[in-house]
């Protein structure tokens, strides 16, 4: 980029909303995954004319555009892998209309996660896609990862919620797809493409998302083991029940170890696993679902079963969770966190199989995860500074992602591919999905300026 340049990105969006200094820009360099390399210019959109006026200039002079939210991802999809612009959307955060006769709500792109719920509450709605970085990642970026969360189990994930958006197109165009409608088929599912694409195919500016109420009641259970195998075959045992409980969280030994070191939250330092257990709903439905709940696990030599008395005990269970990343981070110097997915009848199978894993490669891993959908982060703990440790760890996630696949699995069930799991994305959908993805891209973006360089090579 030369100064040409830079002028006309401060004509669109100001020159205070531009950065180009190299150490202004450090922190649009990376994200939450291992990924770096440094933009040439940072921009701040805080209009879909802007988004668009910026892509028209893109595509005219030929520079990368990066789309960037909170940087909260797991597997550098907002690296600025070929340099040029990083488009900064988190400026954008306004409620464009709270429609709670149909329980939708529309909302800017830059708008974070949690902040939906406390206006929709008045109305005793909510929005249940619920990540672990609910407080901080934006509602444009979990639809370009299509983010999962805590409550996925019973209620879905992103892509369950988004009915229509607004979308700048790599050269500009401004799109709105989908429908406010229950039901529409007026054309292709052109919305569902857009998530979980990585903002490889366009940049989301104003997102409509449906709403559910509120539930009644809520259970809340702690379930403590004193082996994997019998917390990993609970899971399967309670939807075998007939029970989809709202929450069914994993947390293994070497995990509940790090969060009672980071934070007292109530758990056993010597119990081999436990599951946060969570039923919602009309109160005595959700009192019978979860004596359903303690009936499967007690089938499973449960060393104790407990529920929470109060909201303020529910509160301190489900917070050692969300801490679990940073408690493990406090560990070793390092961590490598995936995000596996398997079917949840061969749960047992992936746990025990990922602690295998990690003993023929002797490393240190932290399990803990959405075990009601599936979705398990084994979190390897190491020192990067080790080479031979580092080593041992790449050939673990190749092994702990094929063990996926083979189990019928995924090798990413919400983080994304991005440039961390690029390599390993051919396994599960192999040469044709591959050649499948590239045309969609070229489609959209022949000239590969959105995001180049991420989940798949354009050659």
């Amino acid at each position: 980029m030369n100064r040409n340049h830079i002028t006309e990105l401060e004509t669109i969006f100001g020159q205070e909303l531009v950065l180009t200094e190299p150490e202004d820009m450090i922190a649009y360099s990376y994200d939450a995954s291992h990924a770096e390399n440094s933009p040439e210019a940072v921009v701040f959109a805080t209009t879909t004319q802007q988004v668009s006026e910026l892509m028209k200039f893109a595509y005219r002079e030929h520079i990368a555009v990066t789309p960037r939210g909170q940087g909260s991802g797991l597997s550098g999809g907002s690296v600025p892998l070929a340099g040029g612009i990083v488009l900064t959307m988190d400026k954008m955060q306004s409620i464009i209309e709270f429609d709670p006769a149909n329980r939708l709500i529309t909302v800017e792109a830059g708008m974070t996660t949690s902040d939906i719920d406390p206006v929709v509450a008045e109305e005793n709605l909510f929005y249940p896609p619920d990540p672990g970085s609910v407080t901080f990642s934006t509602i444009g970026g979990n639809i370009a990862e299509n983010a999962g969360g805590l409550r996925g189990l019973k209620y879905g994930v992103t892509k369950d919620y988004v009915k229509m958006m607004k979308v700048v197109l790599p050269r500009g165009e401004i799109v709105t797809l989908g429908n406010k409608c229950v039901k529409h088929v007026a054309g292709f599912n052109m919305e569902g493409i857009f998530v979980g694409s990585e903002g490889m195919l366009g940049i989301m500016t104003e997102v409509t998302l449906a709403l559910l109420p509120i539930p009644e009641h809520h259970e809340s259970a702690l379930a403590i083991f004193d082996t994997l195998e019998s917390a990993a075959q609970s899971v399967s045992d309670i939807i075998a029940a007939g029970v989809t409980p709202s929450t069914m969280e994993f947390i293994d030994n070497i995990t509940i170890n790090a969060i009672q070191n980071f934070q007292d939250c109530g758990l056993p330092l010597d119990a081999e696993a436990v599951l946060l257990i969570e039923t919602d709903g009309e109160k005595h439905s959700a009192i019978l679902e979860m004596a359903k709940v303690e009936t499967a696990v007690r089938k499973n030599n449960v060393r104790e079963f407990s529920r929470a008395e109060s909201a303020k005990e529910r509160d301190l269970l489900f917070s050692g969770r969300r801490v679990a990343l940073n408690a493990l981070a406090n560990v070793k110097p390092n961590l490598i966190l995936e995000d596996a997915t398997v079917p949840r009848s061969r749960l047992p199978e992936m746990v025990s199989g990922i602690v295998k894993i990690a003993a023929e490669h002797d490393l240190q891993v932290g399990i803990f995860g959405h075990a009601g959908d599936g979705n398990l982060h084994p979190t390897f703990l190491i020192d990067m500074q080790d080479a031979d440790e580092m080593a041992r760890t790449e050939k673990a996630v190749e092994e702990l992602f094929q063990l996926a696949i083979d189990l019928e699995g995924t090798i990413s069930g919400e983080h994304g591919i991005g440039v961390e799991k690029k390599p390993f994305l051919k396994n599960q959908i192999g040469a044709e999905g591959i050649r499948l993805l590239q045309d969609i891209k070229k489609t959209f973006d022949p000239e590969n300026l959105l995001n180049p360089g991420k989940m798949f090579d354009m050659d």
